[in-house]
């Protein structure tokens, strides 16, 4: 799951040399938009076959936060 979240976030900045961890901050570390972010929910939910609440969206700070989200569907 790590590396998949990995590779999408690469993709959605453009950096196929970012370092990402559980603990990468999404907004912070990444340099998303929140735009960029909601977008990057959107393919998650396709991605992992999850829902993902507009509510939820600003408790996913880190990338382990996504990964627990997802754990528990």
């Amino acid at each position: 799951m790590l590396e998949k979240l990995q590779e999408m976030i690469r993709t959605a900045t453009g950096d196929k040399e970012l370092s990402i961890t559980k603990d990468t901050v999404l907004l912070s570390d990444t340099g998303l938009s929140s735009y960029d972010l909601v977008q990057l929910v959107c393919e998650v939910e396709d991605e992992f076959d999850v829902e993902i609440p507009d509510k939820q969206i600003p408790k996913l700070k880190t990338v382990g936060d996504v990964m627990n989200y997802i754990s528990e569907q």
